[in-house]
């Protein structure tokens, strides 16, 4: 296991994502995958729950074994974000386990290797003319590209996320990492901190809620587009 992710003894994982495109799910014992499922394509509403079930059959899990659910809280896509949270709060409920919720640029920015040289973001093209960003270690923000150019100053920078290298090349200094998220580096995101310190959290503050850094673009059926916030 790689060395940003502390070791968690006995816990089987199940964690997903449906923030940006289709689905990914895997089934993680103590920081190994045992099954891993990715899926193309909208729909998740009628497809996640299938596949979830599938990937434990799969790993030769039982559902009721789970130590903990992972789930992508966003940014990303208004209706992926929600269809993976409803899924994942309704089985932490059922199944009385806590509820990790990740978001979708830490489980992207699991993937970037640790360079002292480059500075790493994660960037998930919104479809509206800005990115949803985040550097390693910080919230999550909303910039144009221009904005990005302007705030990275021309540092040596990567960018990870499923349109990296369309952005890099409009950003000095970058490079990409075309990527989305892996659903094995979710549950070890989550593993950090162990069951019952999410348990603990869920308690106190509710189970995770949905991160939206915009209003939800809505097109109405003349084919305008507008924001509601």
């Amino acid at each position: 296991m790689p060395s940003r992710f502390p070791e968690r003894q006995r816990m089987t994982v199940l964690a997903f994502d449906c923030a940006i495109s289709g689905l990914a799910v895997a089934v993680v014992r103590d920081g190994v995958g045992l099954a891993e499922r990715r899926e193309t394509g909208r729909g998740q509403a009628a497809t996640l729950l299938p596949a979830i079930a599938s990937t434990l059959e799969q790993a030769r899990v039982d559902r009721r074994t789970l130590s903990l659910i992972a789930v992508t809280v966003g940014p990303g896509s208004f209706t992926g974000v929600r269809v993976g949270l409803a899924a994942a709060r309704g089985l932490a409920l059922a199944l009385d386990v806590p509820l990790a919720g990740i978001t979708t640029t830490d489980a992207l920015l699991a993937a970037a290797p640790n360079d002292d040289e480059r500075v790493s973001i994660a960037a998930i093209d919104t479809h509206l003319g800005d990115w949803f960003c985040a550097f390693d270690g910080q919230a999550p923000f909303l910039a144009t590209t221009e904005a990005l150019a302007a705030k990275l100053a021309g540092r040596p920078c990567r960018i990870v996320g499923p349109q990296a290298r369309a952005l890099a090349q409009r950003v000095p200094n970058a490079i990409a990492q075309q990527t989305l998220p892996d659903p094995v580096l979710l549950a070890r995101l989550a593993m950090a901190d162990g069951a019952d310190a999410w348990r603990a959290r869920n308690e106190a503050e509710g189970l995770p809620r949905p991160l939206y850094l915009r209003g939800v673009n809505v097109t109405s059926p003349d084919g305008t587009r507008r924001t509601v916030e």
